[in-house]
């Protein structure tokens, strides 16, 4: 079973949650943020999810990246250190939607894949 790490702003937080639950469905094993659930501090949060991207069982990591604020495919400075951690540790990391331009340059440069709404092509 393939291990996936879902990440996103918390302003997509049930959308998010939905999209794991979805995905668990299709056979993943889907570890969604866990601040989500339970109240904590930033750092903790980050580390722990952190760990996650990091643990030898993950496969890929996913990034949530709707419109927000009117910026489309956003990705914030959560999410781009995930993106980050991913590349870092080997994982494969995609992007629910297309690349987020302020950052065009890392994210193709490390080889994030640009699902473009197809969540199905994971499994590909």
């Amino acid at each position: 079973m393939k291990r996936l790490v879902l990440c996103g702003s918390r302003t997509f937080k049930d959308y998010i949650i939905k999209i794991g639950r979805d995905l668990e469905k299709e056979g993943f094993e889907v570890v969604i943020p866990k601040e989500f659930f339970v109240p904590m501090p930033k750092r903790e949060h980050s580390m722990l999810h952190f760990s996650e991207i990091q643990n030898e069982r993950t496969d890929y990591v996913l990034i949530i990246n709707e419109e927000k604020n009117g910026q489309k495919n956003y990705i914030g400075a959560n999410s781009f250190a995930e993106i980050a951690m991913g590349f870092y540790f080997g994982k494969t990391v995609f992007l629910k939607n297309d690349i987020y331009e302020p950052f065009a340059d890392e994210l193709i440069g490390w080889g994030v894949i640009p699902l473009k709404g197809h969540l199905e092509n994971i499994k590909k």
